[in-house]
Formats: structure tokens, sequence, C-alpha cells
């Protein structure tokens, strides 16, 4: 059967093609890179790309969507260098729709690596929840904000954040929530307040609200929003290639400072390494979509969607034996515990690749696709949405023989040996460890 041509369908392309640079927007491009292209950008340019040339019959150029409310990427600055910005009166506006070929789903900028005003209140209690012993350090780092006005202090400032300062508070909440072993309670439902203080879960909803997003409490915001570069780079570069070539730190840490960096510190930086990484792999979803199975261009964008994928799974690898010398607490292996539990630390990168070849949704003990995308954002809940359906003639290979469909079984593969390598890192973060956390160099 024959795909609609895109034409018909624009809607599903919206947020995948917003290019900031006229050559990418070029008509009949396609941006498809490996992960050799990695460092090839420029200064403030996109990285260079492997092009695949569309072969859609009947296909309009018109109907790639032209960058919206801004570039996304060029506009970006050095870590660090909107911190000064005011976290209770900024008023810029709602964000530029999401374009996960430029940055995947990494945020726009860097995220805030300070916040100001009364905000560095909740900065220092996800500090030291994030620290504490066990739950009941965290709860009395709690109570402590309840009793003296903090929280609702908070809760009356939320709506003049602005939309990136409320990420960044958004990571901060979710850091105390899992902190407090409070990662699965609706903050609205009112079985809620018989178990946690009443006036954080209001903060809580006020900016779950404030962002449009109920399920953040997740890997996704307590990584992609908990990173900044060790030192100030020299110059603007796009985000995803700040992330890979920077040595990162996280803004929020689980390790007193002064000490080595934990194994949840670690797991975390890992998966923001593993999603700037898999830019490509978005790319490559961006050009698979729409794509009948008998396309010339599709087995090879499916073996470059296997170099990446294998590319992806030596990147971990070369994290784990680091990962596995980091101290952990008991407090931290139930953060994990708790997280994994309720299905939020799949990686977004690795949902974006399931969207693509459709063999993830189903695996024991994780439920349905839905269940496990409800930590996104709204706009990348979409996007997803959209690649499952356009990428839906490719699927049909899987039953298929010859060539065409041994390659793309070859990249289902190599997506279940990524999650399985992604699994025993997260299982190697978990693992006990014979003593606390060493004392300071």
């Amino acid at each position: 059967m024959t795909p609609t041509p895109m034409t018909t369908t624009p809607d599903a392309r919206l947020a995948i093609r917003a290019r900031a640079t006229p050559e990418a927007s070029a008509p009949g491009t396609t941006a498809t890179a490996g992960p050799r292209d990695a460092t090839a950008g420029g200064a403030g340019g996109r990285p260079a790309a492997h092009r695949i040339p569309p072969a859609r019959t009947g296909a309009d150029p018109a109907v790639r969507i032209p960058a919206q409310g801004g570039p996304a990427v060029a506009t970006a600055g050095p870590a660090g260098a909107t911190d000064a910005a005011s976290a209770d009166g900024d008023a810029s506006g709602a964000p530029a729709p999401h374009d996960p070929c430029a940055h995947g789903f990494l945020p726009e900028r860097p995220p805030v690596r300070s916040m100001i005003g009364t905000w560095t209140r909740l900065d220092a209690m996800a500090r030291e929840a994030a620290v504490a012993p066990d739950r009941a350090g965290a709860l009395a780092v709690v109570e402590r904000a309840h009793r003296a006005d903090e929280l609702t202090a908070l809760r009356q400032r939320v709506s003049r954040l602005s939309p990136r300062n409320a990420e960044a508070a958004a990571m901060r909440v979710a850091v105390i929530a899992v902190s407090c072993g409070w990662s699965a309670l609706d903050p609205q439902a009112p079985a809620a307040r018989e178990v946690a203080n009443e006036a954080f879960l209001e903060l809580w909803a006020a900016i779950a609200h404030r962002i449009d997003h109920d399920q953040f409490v997740a890997l996704p915001t307590l990584a992609l929003h908990n990173w900044a570069p060790e030192r100030k780079p020299r110059r603007h570069i796009p985000i995803d290639q700040l992330a890979r070539t920077e040595q990162l730190v996280p803004i929020v840490r689980w390790a007193p400072e002064g000490q080595p960096l934990s194994r949840l510190d670690r797991l975390m930086l890992a998966a923001t390494r593993l999603e700037a990484h898999g830019i490509w792999l978005f790319r490559l979803a961006d050009t698979l979509a729409g794509r009948a199975p008998d396309d010339s261009s599709t087995p090879t964008a499916l073996r470059r969607l296997v170099r990446i994928q294998h590319a992806l799974r030596a990147q971990l690898h070369s994290e784990a034996a680091e990962l596995a010398a980091a101290p952990a607490t008991d407090q931290q292996r139930a953060v994990l515990g708790a997280l994994a539990e309720q299905g939020a630390l799949e990686p977004p990168v690795l949902q974006a690749a399931d969207a693509v070849l459709g063999i993830g949704g189903r695996r024991l003990g994780e439920g349905r696709r839905q269940h496990l995308r409800r930590h996104l954002p709204a706009q990348h809940r979409a996007w997803l949405s959209a690649m499952d359906r356009h990428c839906a003639p490719v699927r049909t290979l899987a039953h298929r023989g010859g060539p065409d469909a041994a390659v793309y079984r070859e990249a289902q593969e190599s997506l279940i040996a990524l999650r399985r390598t992604y699994t025993a890192l997260v299982h190697t973060a978990a693992a006990p460890t014979p003593g606390p956390f060493p004392e300071a160099a």
C-alpha cells in the first residue's frame, strides 16, 4: 500500500524541521549524520551532516516548516550566561516550537545554574534533600521550609517564572520529591495530602501547571535539566555539541560538596551525554518519516541508524567502569528503585528509536509506550506520536524478506542491545557498595 504523501499531513511535521540555517532548510535536503560528524560544526552553526535526497513521490517542498519564533540554537549562549536573569520577573513569553532535529530532547539553552531571589531557598532545599542520609532527613528539610513559610512564599511566585526558570524550579522540585519518596504521587490527588507535606504539594502542582507537565518527576527532568559545563565555553556552540564536547558537572549534586560524584550523579550525566550524542538518531528518524519501505534511501538510513546505536552503546560501556567505582548510599539506591518502579528511567533518545523501529512498547514490566512517555513534556510526546504514525510504512519491513528487511531487523537488534546496556548501567548504579562516601582528597 502506497503511503499517503506528506503534503496531506503537515501537522505531523510540526517541530521536526524548524532549522535555523538557510542551508539546512533548503528544499530537498534532509540532515542525517553519523556520530563521526559530532564535532564538525562551526562556532555557531550546525555540525556537518550527510544528506539523503528525499524520494517522496508528489512531495511538496513547501511543506517544510520554516524556523518559527527565532532560531532555537543560534541564540544559545554559554552555560551560566543568563544565570543573573530575574527568576521572578522574566516575561520572555512562550518558547518557540521544539525542534528535535536541532538538539534532540535537550533543553534549547543550557539549564539555569543558579536561581536568584526567593528561589535560592528552593535551590538550597534541593541540595540538602539530595545529600540527606535517608528519607527522614529529606522530609525534615521540607518540614523546616514549611514552618518558615518558605514553601508558601515560593508558591505565590510561580506565575512570575519565565519558562526557562520554571524548568529549573521543576528540576529542583523533582530532586526533593524523589528524595522524600514521593515520586509516585499525584500532587493534586486528595490521597497525596495524607502522605506528603501539603504546602510542598501545592508548590509542586503549581509548577506542574506552569510548565504544563504533570509527570515531570522522572529521568528527563532530573538529568536533562541538571547539568552544566565545568568551565565556561569560549564561544557560542549548539547545545548538543556543548553537552558532547565539554566536561559536565551536576547543578544539584547527589554527593556532598568536596567529595567525589556519586553513582547517581554519574548515571544522570551519562543520560545527558547519551541524549547529546543521540541527536543523529533524531535526524534519521526525521529522514525515515513517511518513507516507503522500498524507497532506495530507506536501507541507507537504517544502516546509519545501526551505526549510531552501536556508537551509543559503546559510549555507555565507556561510562560503566567509572560509574561502578563511584560511591553510593542506600538513599540513592532507594531513589533509583523508586524511579525504576514508576517506569521513569527511560532515556528519551531510546524512546525516539523505539518510535521508529516499534519494538519496545511492551517490554516486561514496563507497560505501553504511552505509560513510558508520560514523563516527557507534551511537545516531546507529540513528536514521538508523529514518528509512530509516519514511520509505520518502514516498520512493515518486519514482515518481509530480502536484504532491506534484514537491515531493518539488524536495526531492531541493535536497539535491543543498546537498551540492555543502559539497563545494565542502571543496575550497576543501584548495586550495593562496601562503604559510605570516601573522605575528600
